[in-house]
């Protein structure tokens, strides 16, 4: 099946940025919606940041305006731009990748881990 293979995480300092890439092994990007989730133990994983097929996207509040999801269709990456870091942002990232018309396309990476420290 598609892998979705996550890279740019590490340790950066409170303010710095990031860009995690995320690389489809399968031509899915263009035609479907890509998002971000994170996670950090004892919460849930939450909803970072989307993007439809159209281009229109959302993010958490609590990265609005710090975090912009992109896509390369011609590359089948997805990024996610991530500036003003702090250590809330401190998580396990993980990029999604599913259909609206079929559920047999939803496609998750293994995560990269984003360690923000102050």
């Amino acid at each position: 099946q598609v892998q979705l293979v996550e890279s740019g995480g590490g340790l950066v300092q409170a303010g710095g940025s990031l860009r995690l890439s995320c690389a489809a092994s399968g031509s899915i990007v263009s035609g479907n919606v890509a998002a971000w989730h994170r996670q950090t133990p004892g919460k849930q994983r939450e909803l970072v940041a989307r993007i439809t097929n159209l281009g229109i996207t959302n993010y958490a509040d609590s990265v609005k305006g710090r975090f912009t999801i992109s896509r390369d269709n011609a590359k089948n990456t997805i990024y996610l731009q991530m500036n003003s870091l702090n250590p809330d942002d401190t998580a396990v990232y993980y990029c999604n990748c599913y259909s609206t018309y079929t559920n047999v396309i939803n496609y998750w990476g293994k995560g990269t881990l984003v360690t923000v420290s102050s």
